[in-house]
């Protein structure tokens, strides 16, 4: 497949701007990039910092697959993520997967993932998977444990890897598309921290302690109670707490 660039900018958010290219008619495979973003944000509406030096990308898809599945792109882009940016890292470095959708590099996020559709009952109009990647610049956060490719010593643009994520986007999408989830699950969990974990799990409007026992076969985080009983996660924000 072969993508259609769309390289500006400050802008707002990139998936903001894939928003207005849709709009116009924009096709499946149409990837936004931007060198800053002044009002970038993260899930559950959390701000992502977007100075210069970063790679700040979305990719508009259009699937033909139901809207129950679409949070697996999220799984597919992570890995993705991980696939490109491990052989840049080399053997001393770790690359592992946080679910739901952040990369870490030796248990230092260095990028987040970022899924935004829009559905008409079960039909999937679009999907934007946006992407942003500490290149240059790493959040000055105290609740955020964080790394950037300079700091690891790593000499590449945002171009660069921009190139080689869409790449390997593509390939794992196709392997989605014709192979379904479970090559992608277990790509990601071959790369997954907190398996077998205890964790705390903040949803909208709860959070509960439990381990972190498997991944199901939609994605959703699958939560071992206290006693016994299991729960399912399908999106909420997820926090170690040691071994079980």
């Amino acid at each position: 497949m072969t993508a259609t660039w769309v390289r500006l900018g400050a802008v707002g958010s990139t998936n903001d701007a894939a928003r207005r290219l849709i709009a116009e008619g924009a096709a499946d495979g149409t990837v936004v990039t931007a060198t800053e973003q002044t009002a970038g944000r993260g899930r559950r509406g959390n701000t992502w910092a977007s100075p210069p030096g970063n790679l700040y990308l979305s990719v508009i898809l259009r699937p033909a697959a139901p809207a129950s599945v679409l949070g697996q792109l999220g799984f597919v882009a992570a890995v993705a993520l991980a696939e490109t940016l491990a052989p840049l890292l080399g053997a001393g470095h770790t690359v592992a997967l946080k679910w739901p959708n952040d990369v870490l590099v030796d248990d230092r996020k260095i990028a987040g993932i970022l899924l935004e559709c829009e559905t008409a009952g079960t039909t999937v109009r679009w999907v934007i998977v946006g992407i942003g990647v500490n290149v240059a610049n790493g959040p000055v956060v105290a609740r955020v444990s964080a790394t950037t490719m300079a700091a690891l010593e790593i000499a590449i643009t945002p171009e660069a890897l921009a190139v080689g994520l869409i790449d390997a986007l593509f390939a794992w999408r196709s392997v989605w598309q014709c192979d379904g989830f479970a090559p992608i699950r277990a790509a990601w969990l071959a790369r997954a921290i907190g398996v077998g974990a205890i964790i705390r799990v903040n949803l909208e409007r709860d959070s509960f302690e439990a381990r972190f026992v498997a991944l199901d076969d939609s994605g959703a985080l699958v939560a071992e109670l206290p006693g016994g009983a299991r729960r399912l996660v399908a999106a909420g924000d997820v926090h170690l707490l040691g071994a079980a």
